[in-house]
């Protein structure tokens, strides 16, 4: 999470979304990083609603809004199996090593997930008290001119982002039943993306 005080803009950082690369790009630029641990890092709406925010209003800070990026729902989900298939995960809870996207994604879709699977929801991390979210700026991941534009605009800087915290490549692709499974179970977030702006 970034905290750019006089721009009046906090960008909450969704996992696996690119946010290591936008932190790289725009961290010296802000007034307040959290940085370390992700747990900090990642912080969901809800919380900075609910511990953070109040915390920069007694600061002063007025009028603060928020932005963040999502991802499509079934490329986020490759983006996490891809991350934990990953060398130093194999025998851990965590590792996707030896189940197929298929299976990591059914797993996904149950009410609770084994941990491999347990990768949380986009929709839920920008929820605002288990409604839609208050979000004042929600961008597509695949956009990432409009993005860029967005910040450049709002922050007056110039950005070049890198790839940071990049996912192994590997060739992905679900079943057409597992697809609809996943759109079932999971609809706020491919509602969320739907809305973003692209």
């Amino acid at each position: 999470m970034l905290v750019f005080w006089n721009e009046k803009l906090v960008f909450l950082a969704v996992p696996k979304t690119g946010t290591t690369a936008i932190e790289g790009a725009l961290a010296p630029r802000a007034q307040a990083v959290f940085r370390d641990p992700p747990i900090l890092k990642h912080t969901p709406y809800y919380r900075y609603k609910r511990f953070v925010l109040p915390m920069l209003e007694k600061a002063g800070a007025e009028g603060l809004q928020t932005v963040a990026v999502v991802r499509h729902p079934i490329d986020w989900l490759s983006s996490w199996y891809r991350y934990r298939n990953r060398d130093d995960l194999v025998g851990s809870k965590n590792s996707t090593r030896g189940i197929t996207f298929d299976e990591f994604v059914v797993e996904y879709c149950e009410e609770k997930p084994a941990p491999f699977a347990n990768v949380g929801s986009q929709a839920k991390f920008l929820a605002a008290n288990n409604g839609p979210t208050k979000c004042d700026y929600v961008f597509r991941y695949e956009a990432q001119p409009k993005l860029i534009e967005f910040l450049e605009t709002r922050l007056n800087v110039k950005l070049a982002l890198k790839e940071l915290n990049v996912s192994p490549r590997m060739e992905v692709s679900l079943l057409p039943e597992v697809e609809a499974l996943l759109q079932h179970t999971n609809a706020a977030d491919f509602a969320l993306w739907e809305a973003a702006q692209h």
